[in-house]
C-alpha cells in the first residue's frame, strides 16, 4: 500500500474519508429509490406501452416486478460469495451488473428485451444494497452507524422522489426519450459511483477476519485520522475488539443446518430470526408499493385523475414523503422501535379504510371526483405515516435482534425476505386494482391492523440497547414469545441494571489497570474484556464464565 509513495485515499483521512464512504453507500440507496420509482411514471407512457405491444394489467405486473427477482438472487449471491470477495469488490461487481442492466433497458424494444434487462439490473442492486449497508456499518463509528443506515434510507426516498420528478419532466415530450432517458438517468448514479468506490478503504473487519492484519490497522488508522498510529491505545482496542468478535463469531455461529434443526441452544436464535424477517415481510405488507411503484397508475386507474396530473401529484407527494421521513432521523431513538411501527401501522390503516371509502363513491361523476380528491389526500397521508413510522425500522431491527453470532445470516435472512414480499406486492397490484377496484385497498388495510397487536404482542424494543442486553433478555426468558408484562422488553429506555452493570465493569477495568501500574492491561486480558462484552450466545458466556 505504501511502496509507490503515494498516500492512499488520495490522503484523506479521519472525517474527510468517512464521509467519502458514506457518499458511496448513500449513492447506492438512492440509486435503489429511483430505480424504485421510476418505472411507475414509465408504465403509464403511450410510447413505453406501444414499443412493449401494449401490454396488459398482468404482464405489467410481471415486467415490474421481475425486477425484485432479480434484486433477491442479487442479494443471495451477496450472502454467498460477498464475504470471499469483499465489501469493495462485491459493491464494484453489483455497479458493474446494474449498470448494464440499465443501458439493456434503455435500449429495450420489445417485452422479452425489458423483462431481461430488469432481471440484471435487480441482480445489480441486490448486491449493492445488500453490500453498502454491511460496508457502510464497518467502517463508520458505532455512535453513528444507526443514524447513518437511517439517513440513507432518507435519501433512497430522495432518489424516489427525483425518478418522479423526473418522469413527470419528461412526459411532456414525444417519443421513445419521454421513458429512454428517465431510465438511462440511473447511470449517473452508476459513474459517481465506480469514480469513488475502487479508491475507497475495504472494511478493516473483512481484512482482520481474513488474515490481512497489517492492511486492516491501517484502514483503522486512516478511518480514525489526526496524529493515529498503529500503536495508539484506541487502534489497538479496536483490533482487538474486532478479533475477538469475529473469533466468536466463528467458534459460536450455528450452521444454517444446526438452525434448520433447531440446534440453537436457549438463546431464542430461530425467533430472533423471524422477528427479524418478520419486520421486512411487515414494511411490504403495509401496501407501500402498492404506491411507490404504481402511484401514477393508481392516480390514473384508481382515482381517475389525468395521465398528466397523476404524475404532477405523485411527483409533489414525493417531496412531501421526503421531507416528513426526516422526523423519523429525530423519533428513531426517542419514541423506539416498537411504537413507530403501532403508530404507523394504525395510521396507516385508517388511511386505507378512507382511501377505500372515498373510492367506493368515486363515480366518475363531479360528486364522485370531490370522493377522488379526498382519496388522492389519504394517499399522501399514508406516505407520512410511512416515511417517519416504516422507512426505517425494517432495514434496522434485524441488525439489532440478532446476536453477534446471528447478524450476517440474520440480515440476509431480511434482505431476502424483503425482496420476494416486495415482488408479492408488485406483482399483484396491477389485477388487483383492475379487478377488485376500491376492494383493493381493504387487503392492505387489513394488513395494518393486523399489525398493530402483532408489534405489541411479539416484538421487543430494541432502542438504546447494548447487542448484550438482548442476549441477556432472551437468555433470562428462555420461553419468551410474548413481551407484553415484561418491562425490561419493552420500554424505551434503556434498563438501570445494565447501565449499572456497565459501570461496574467500568470501575472494575480501571481499578485493574491502576493495579497494573502501566498502559493498562495487556491486549491478551484487553481482548478478553472487550470479549465478555460481545459476546451474544449463552454458551460463549458459560465459557468466559469458567475462565475467570
Amino acid at each position: 500500500m505504501g511502496s509507490t509513495g503515494k498516500k492512499p485515499y488520495f490522503g484523506m483521512t479521519g472525517f474527510m474519508l468517512n464521509v467519502w464512504v458514506s457518499v458511496a453507500c448513500t449513492t447506492a440507496m438512492t440509486l435503489f429509490g429511483y430505480d424504485q420509482g421510476v418505472f411507475g411514471g414509465i408504465i403509464i407512457t403511450d410510447n413505453f406501452l406501444e414499443t412493449m405491444g401494449n401490454p396488459d394489467a398482468d404482464l405489467q405486473g410481471t415486467i415490474v416486478s421481475l425486477y425484485d427477482i432479480g434484486c433477491f438472487f442479487g442479494a443471495m449471491a451477496t450472502f454467498l460469495f460477498g464475504e470471499y470477495f469483499g465489501r469493495r469488490k462485491t459493491f464494484i461487481i453489483g455497479i458493474i451488473v446494474m449498470s448494464i442492466g440499465a443501458v439493456l433497458q434503455t435500449t429495450a424494444f420489445g417485452v422479452a428485451h425489458m423483462i431481461v434487462a430488469r432481471l440484471i439490473t435487480g441482480l445489480g442492486n441486490g448486491i449493492n444494497t445488500a453490500t453498502a449497508p454491511v460496508w457502510q456499518s464497518e467502517t463508520s463509528k458505532a455512535s453513528m452507524r444507526g443514524k447513518l443506515i437511517v439517513f440513507s434510507m432518507i435519501m433512497n426516498i430522495a432518489g424516489f422522489s427525483l425518478s418522479n420528478w423526473m418522469t413527470y419532466g419528461f412526459s411532456f415530450l414525444s417519443g421513445s426519450i419521454s421513458w429512454r432517458f428517465p431510465i438511462a438517468f440511473q447511470l449517473v448514479f452508476s459513474v459517481i459511483l465506480i469514480c469513488t468506490v475502487p479508491w475507497l478503504p475495504e472494511s478493516p473487519r473483512w481484512l482482520l477476519a481474513h488474515g490481512y492484519e497489517e492492511e486492516g490497522v491501517i484502514v483503522l488508522v486512516a478511518l480514525e485520522g489526526g496524529s493515529a498510529t498503529a500503536k495508539d491505545p484506541k487502534i489497538v482496542d479496536q483490533k482487538l475488539e474486532i478479533l475477538e468478535a469475529v473469533r466468536i463469531e466463528q467458534e459460536t455461529s450455528p450452521s444454517w443446518s444446526d438452525i434448520f434443526h433447531g440446534r440453537t441452544g436457549d438463546t431464542g436464535m430461530i425467533q430472533r430470526l423471524l422477528l427479524g424477517a418478520g419486520t421486512q415481510w411487515m414494511q411490504q405488507l403495509v401496501g407501500i408499493n402498492v404506491t411507490s411503484y404504481y402511484l401514477p397508475l393508481v392516480l390514473q386507474n384508481s382515482v381517475g385523475l389525468s395521465n398528466t396530473l397523476a404524475r404532477l401529484l405523485a411527483a409533489c407527494n414525493s417531496v412531501s414523503y421526503l421531507v416528513f421521513s426526516f422526523a423519523g432521523l429525530v423519533l428513531i431513538e426517542r419514541a423506539g422501535r416498537r411504537k413507530l411501527m403501532m403508530w404507523g401501522a394504525a395510521g396507516q390503516c385508517v388511511c386505507y379504510i378512507l382511501i377505500a371509502g372515498l373510492l367506493s363513491q368515486a363515480d366518475g361523476s363531479e360528486r364522485g371526483s370531490r370522493f377522488g380528491a379526498g382519496a388522492t389526500t389519504f394517499f399522501f397521508v399514508y406516505y407520512l405515516f410511512f416515511g417517519i413510522c416504516w422507512q426505517g425500522v425494517p432495514w434496522l431491527y434485524p441488525v439489532e435482534i440478532n446476536s453477534l453470532a446471528m447478524r450476517t445470516k440474520g440480515a440476509a435472512l431480511a434482505t431476502g425476505s424483503n425482496w420476494i414480499s416486495n415482488y408479492i406486492v408488485v406483482q399483484a397490484t396491477p389485477p388487483g386494482i383492475q379487478n377488485l377496484g376500491w376492494k383493493f385497498y381493504l387487503i392492505w388495510m387489513t394488513f395494518n391492523a393486523m399489525f398493530v397487536p402483532l408489534v405489541w404482542l411479539l416484538y421487543p424494543e430494541t432502542a438504546n440497547r447494548h447487542l448484550e442486553d438482548i442476549d441477556k433478555l432472551y437468555r433470562e426468558n428462555k420461553s419468551m414469545v410474548f413481551v407484553v408484562g415484561n418491562k425490561e422488553a419493552v420500554q424505551t429506555e434503556r434498563p438501570e441494571r445494565f447501565v449499572e452493570a456497565d459501570r461496574e465493569r467500568e470501575r472494575l477495568a480501571m481499578m485493574e489497570q491502576e493495579g497494573n501500574g502501566s498502559h493498562g492491561l495487556d491486549e491478551e486480558r484487553r481482548g478478553n474484556l472487550k470479549g465478555q462484552n460481545l459476546k451474544g450466545d449463552e454458551e460463549e458466556v458459560e465459557h468466559v464464565e469458567d475462565r475467570s
